[in-house]
């Protein structure tokens, strides 16, 4: 049976309870029902709640759901849909902004996919340069070029003059396809060779070219291209 939230005595609705209990009290499905603020005719926001958490099986799964798995599942429309990748992009950002990228050592390219990964939400191509020194910390972050959603114009210069004002040893590159295909294309492959060779001219060497998807990333690094 659908128990609607207006049959749930006062004292016990999710709302009151933040309120009187604070929000650590609250479980998953009743934060997520609060975001969904209400249900339908005949499902209500903890079900729907319930529905999306079921589908993703772990509440830190909500952090890869799309918009059209969501629309999927029954009782979630556009705004529904909208309202639950707004919460998980501001909860990133605010995660994002704790653990800053300078802290970490990029040693391997699933390390840079974690940080980039919400680039995903971007509907044109946005491409970011790492400054690393020697023990692979990051000096420097550059967004170089916010393009169109078939091509990112980069040119070598770019990225190894700010390589240079950083004082860096080494540069990885990562960028996104909103197509949601994670393989290379062409310009990809031609722009990620002339950085490896300026590099090697210049004596900063290109660690790895990062290309970020929905789910998934592809590195030249791992798949032996650098």
């Amino acid at each position: 049976m659908n128990i609607k939230i207006k049959d749930i005595p006062l004292n016990d609705r999710p709302r009151e309870r933040l309120i009187n209990k604070g929000v650590s009290s609250l479980s998953d499905e009743e934060l997520l029902a609060i975001v969904l603020k209400t249900g339908t005719k005949d499902i209500s926001a903890k079900v729907l709640a319930g529905q999306i958490l079921k589908y993703v099986q772990e509440v830190k799964n909500l952090k890869n759901i799309t918009y059209h798995e969501l629309i999927q599942l029954k009782g979630i429309g556009a705004a529904k849909a909208c309202l639950v990748l707004a919460t998980v992009e501001l909860s990133r950002r605010i995660n994002y902004e704790r653990t800053s990228i300078r802290d970490v050592k990029l040693i391997r390219p699933d390390i840079v996919y974690d940080y980039y990964r919400h680039l995903i939400s971007h509907d044109q191509e946005m491409f970011y340069a790492l400054y690393l020194d020697s023990s692979k910390k990051v000096l420097k972050e550059k967004l170089l070029f916010i393009g169109t959603v078939n091509q990112s114009m980069v040119h070598p210069r770019d990225v190894f003059k700010e390589a240079c004002l950083s004082n860096a040893v080494a540069v990885i590159c990562v960028h996104n396809h909103p197509s949601g295909d994670v393989r290379p294309s062409k310009e990809d492959i031609w722009l990620t060779n002339r950085l490896r060779e300026a590099g090697i001219l210049m004596g900063i060497k290109l660690i790895d070219h990062v290309i970020v998807a929905e789910r998934k990333y592809y590195s030249f690094l791992e798949n032996g291209k650098i």
